[in-house]
């Protein structure tokens, strides 16, 4: 591996592993909280969450990672045959299908439809109790694959 490529696989291991953790907060205790507190707040607070998300420190996380994946993707398959390029391309397959492609298709569109609900009319309770049992058990996909795609690059790295 040329020290560009374990610059390149040391950041990817870095990045998914961050965004990983991320989303594993979210799973581990940011939706149950919300999940016990009365339906208008709860829901109110994802929808807070929701637009202080789209900002900086998560977009540069999430796709500088998808960027350096791509790049490390094209590493893979330029040096095919060699053994690190098996364990990088799996990486970056995982990292951009888990937690990219998983966003914008699956997260996305139901925070888009959350965030046009009135928490406080009597009708959101339900469409709020849908979310949260829909968005929670998606975005368990969205920690568990890019932390595989961390290991995969470590495994990478290690060849």
């Amino acid at each position: 591996m040329s020290s560009l490529l374990v610059t390149l696989t040391v950041l990817g291991i870095l990045g998914s592993a961050l965004v990983a953790g991320v989303f594993y907060a979210f799973s581990g205790f940011v939706m149950p909280a919300l999940a016990r507190m009365p339906a208008a707040q709860g829901m109110a607070a994802m929808q807070s969450i929701n637009i202080t998300a789209v900002r900086a420190p998560l977009m540069l996380a999430m796709f500088g990672t998808a960027l350096v994946s791509v790049v490390l993707g094209v590493f893979a398959v330029r040096g095919w045959g060699q053994s690190y390029a098996i364990p990088l391309l799996a990486g970056s397959v995982l990292y951009l299908l888990g937690s990219i492609v998983m966003t914008m298709v699956f997260h996305v569109p139901m925070n888009d439809a959350l965030a046009v609900l009135d928490p406080t009319a009597a009708g959101s309770v339900t469409p709020w109790t849908d979310y949260l049992s829909r968005w929670s058990a998606g975005n368990q996909v969205r920690w568990v694959v890019p932390l595989a795609a961390s290991a995969c690059y470590t495994w990478a790295l290690l060849r």
